[in-house]
């Protein structure tokens, strides 16, 4: 039975989502772009990671990783998904803080464990009854966020799909919905639809549509026949689902002879085993693939000196995705020690990463970004709003500028205007204040505050 539900519209927004708009690293022709995949500046930045892109794509990658280091707000996520984009649209991408480690739940050791084979997947070739066509149209459905009544969440989407035979306007639930803008769906791209599992893929750019600077859209043909069809496909798993589908088999033994199934807080090592040699036989058959993805880790200075060492040998095992790290901090104590190193990281482990650094964006940069930004969200800029942006970016920071992206187009909507002008930026400037001058304000009164 299937468990997504996907309803045929018979005939009668805005999108939102972290690092939607990263497509690569913005490479053309072995030449960084300015502005480009999404990127715009850090030039040096991204060129060393394309460096790092073709040495993984070599097979001479092994036993290291990658170390992204800068000050806040200067691209160090984004360019870790530039890599892994780069590396193929179906490369695994797994981000987690370094405080996330620390739980009650699980210990270090399997959280990381179940991190590292996220990051690692498994193609296999299978019919399966899909939707599959160029997008004619689609329409983003939002709501209220259950659990915080000032952000808005996707409920669905209404999307029409053709092919050269036939046409269909489908209404799909939230998870397809997500996975839509999470891939950056729109009118002209040929997709598939699984109906069973709901995973979307984007197969290129149709005929019809416009190439706008995506190069990770390549062109293809309009499929042919009827939109909802039986099709053989490649199916995406990671070596955790296969983990946990071992596991839960066996809970299910449990169950059967004592009468309780064992709650699966910790995958045993004899279970992997047993994954590992099932992925090893059926890759040797000739019947799936494995695809090594990317672990990204942002701030890797709240990582200990236990968790550096579980990673060291990590790098150094067969079944291993590339680790990406980032950081901002300058020196600082590892943690779980008194030793003080570069970025909290010992030298032991810095000695196997490849360092990459980021720099602050300059002005120009800074005015690029606001300019995608507002585009992105639909918000109409004055020529005077956007000067104003960017000296704030320049003076404060680029994140307080784009902070103040929305709540003036909120003003200037109230006050009956389509853009936004330099008055709206300052008048939410006077109720939202920056980090510089949170720090003044604190300093100003530092008596009354208490300590």
């Amino acid at each position: 039975m299937s468990s997504i539900k996907i309803e045929e519209v018979r005939p009668h927004a805005e999108r939102f989502a972290a690092h939607s708009h990263i497509r690569g690293l913005g490479i053309r022709n072995g030449k960084v772009e300015f502005s480009a995949d999404g990127f715009v500046g850090q030039t040096e930045a991204r060129e060393a990671a394309y460096i790092v892109v073709k040495m993984i794509k070599e097979g001479k990658f092994a036993g290291k990783g990658v170390l992204i280091v800068g000050p806040p707000g200067t691209g160090k996520t984004a360019l870790a998904l530039g890599i892994a984009r780069e590396l193929g649209p179906e490369t695994p991408f797994v981000a987690l803080s370094g405080g996330e480690i620390y739980s009650l739940e699980v210990k270090k050791s399997e959280f990381l464990m179940r991190a590292l084979r996220r990051a690692i997947g498994i193609k296999i070739r299978e019919w399966r009854r899909v939707y599959e066509g160029e997008v004619r149209s689609v329409e983003f459905r939002y709501g209220r966020h259950p659990y915080n009544p000032y952000l808005q969440r996707v409920l669905g989407a209404t999307i029409k799909l053709r092919t050269k035979d036939d046409e269909k306007t489908l209404r799909v639930p939230a998870e397809i919905a997500q996975q839509l803008i999470e891939l950056g769906v729109e009118e002209g791209d040929v997709i598939m639809i699984d109906e069973e599992t709901g995973t979307v893929s984007v197969a290129g750019r149709g005929e019809g549509g416009e190439q706008y600077d995506v190069p990770a859209r390549r062109r293809v043909e309009i499929p042919k026949g009827p939109v909802y069809k039986e099709k053989e496909v490649v199916r995406f798993f990671t070596l955790h689902e296969v983990d946990m589908s071992l596991a839960r088999q066996r809970g299910l033994i449990s169950a059967m002879i004592f009468g309780f199934a064992e709650e699966t807080k910790e995958i045993p090592d004899e279970v992997r085993r047993q994954a590992d040699e099932i992925v090893k036989k059926t890759v040797e058959e000739g019947k799936a693939e494995l695809v090594p993805g990317v672990l990204f880790i942002d701030d890797a200075h709240l990582l200990d000196i236990e968790t550096f060492a579980f990673l060291t040998r990590a790098m150094e095992t067969e079944f291993a995705p590339i680790i990406i790290m980032a950081t901002n901090r300058g020196f600082a104590k590892v943690r779980g020690t008194d030793i003080e190193a570069p970025h909290g990281i010992p030298q032991d482990v810095l000695d196997r990463l490849v360092i990459i650094k980021t720099r602050p964006y300059t002005a120009e940069e800074i005015r690029e970004i606001v300019s995608i930004k507002a585009r992105e969200q639909n918000i109409a800029l004055g020529e005077d709003a956007l000067k104003l942006l960017t000296s704030i970016g320049v003076e404060h920071s680029l994140r307080y500028a784009l902070q103040l992206l929305v709540p003036a187009y909120i003003i200037a909507k109230e006050r009956g205007r389509s853009s936004v002008a330099a008055e709206d930026v300052e008048y939410v400037r006077g109720h939202f204040i920056s980090t510089k001058e949170s720090v003044e304000y604190v300093k100003s009164l530092e008596g009354k505050f208490l300590r």
